[in-house]
């Protein structure tokens, strides 16, 4: 069995959600279900004897210890983190503490675990560390892709943390002989992303009639991952790397943050059309860009493609056209985690930069 940190989040649910369906491993979910979390988005697993959700911090080290103890994992996957850029800008704290100060709780209660565990277990465990291609800076317009040998260039107080962890990652396995893995992704897509990130948040405000925000001029550039090509390859790394090892991982899909915002207003004017009769680009308001903003991420996967056989498996417009049809019918869900605490959130987080569009 697994034990995954993280799992009632975007990323870790689909992990969950796919894992389960193609292998039948049991998994144990550690997650805190702080506000981007949701025990909904492992909905479909609530009744399975295969999956147990405990809540809980992973800075809990007695809880990871009766967890691992009682479990005995054959591997940890450990997705929990705060993630937000403009959350890290906003208040830093939790980053440090659940990213830099996590992750090294969940290390040590996972070294002493494996510490005792019998040899031929010892072999076999793993400690998969999720993290992000943020780590590595900001790219210009001609510069190479990110692969396994760019330096870290963290430019964000969030990936700064994260930047930290997988040091903390690297360290484990070098001094103390513990089997970790690190994998670096790019920006992900797909079903049961909180609308703070972009997609879901150009989905939500357009459906809402409301503006939907812009930084800067939209020419900053991200590489885009459909989260379920992501849970392939951790399940790749990790049944196929050797200890030690680190992982970037990518979508082969560049896009600027305004071509992609006008490319959902288009699916969106296709599949639910405005009942105004206009388009849903009326609504793209420019607003003053966040502080730092990276330019260009960019991924060079060719590594995990030619030594574990690992590609995408979704074209960029296919899968942004399946997760906007994931939302358009998952309408509850969207209502449930935009109110409140969110909302208040999305107010203070844009309505003072509206003055900056342009």
């Amino acid at each position: 069995m697994l034990l995954v940190t993280g799992g009632a989040g975007f990323i870790g649910a689909n992990f969950v959600l796919n894992t389960i369906a193609t292998t039948g491993e049991p998994i144990v979910v550690l997650d805190a279900l702080t506000y981007a979390a949701n025990p909904a988005n492992l909905a479909p697993l609530a009744e399975d004897p295969r999956l147990q959700l405990v809540v809980g911090d992973i800075g809990d080290r007695p809880l990871v210890r009766s967890l691992l103890e009682q479990h005995q994992p054959r591997a940890v996957v450990h997705f929990a983190a705060e993630s937000h850029v403009d959350r890290s800008i906003a208040a830093s704290d939790a980053f440090v503490r659940t990213n830099v100060m996590g992750t090294h709780a969940l290390l040590e209660e996972s070294r002493l675990f494996w510490n005792q565990l019998a040899p031929q277990s010892r072999d076999r465990f793993r400690f998969l560390h999720v993290s992000t291609d943020e780590v590595f800076g900001s790219l210009g317009p001609q510069d190479p892709a990110f692969n396994e040998h760019t330096p870290y260039a963290p430019n964000s107080p969030y990936s700064a943390s994260k930047a930290a962890s997988d040091h903390l990652v690297r360290a484990w396995h070098h001094t103390y002989g513990l089997p970790t893995l690190i994998t670096n992704c790019s920006n992900n897509y797909g079903p049961f992303q909180f609308p703070e990130k972009l997609i879901p948040l150009t989905i939500h405000r357009a459906l809402a009639g409301e503006p939907i925000p812009v930084y800067g001029d939209g020419s900053n550039v991200r590489d885009w991952l459909h989260v379920s090509d992501h849970c392939t390859a951790i399940g790749t790394v990790l049944e196929g790397s050797r200890p030690g090892e680190t992982w970037v991982i990518g979508g082969n899909a560049e896009r600027r943050n305004i071509d992609l915002v006008h490319t959902l207003c288009d699916v969106l004017d296709r599949l639910r059309p405005d009942p105004v009769g206009q388009s849903y680009r009326r609504l793209i308001t420019f607003v003053t860009d966040r502080p730092g903003h990276d330019q260009r991420y960019a991924i060079d996967a060719r590594r995990l493609r030619d030594q574990l056989g690992w590609t995408p498996a979704k074209t960029f417009e296919g899968g942004l056209e399946e997760t906007v049809q994931w939302y358009l019918n998952h309408g509850d869900w969207l209502d449930n985690v935009t109110s409140g605490r969110y909302r208040d959130w999305i107010s203070q987080q844009y309505s003072d930069r509206d003055g900056g569009q342009r």
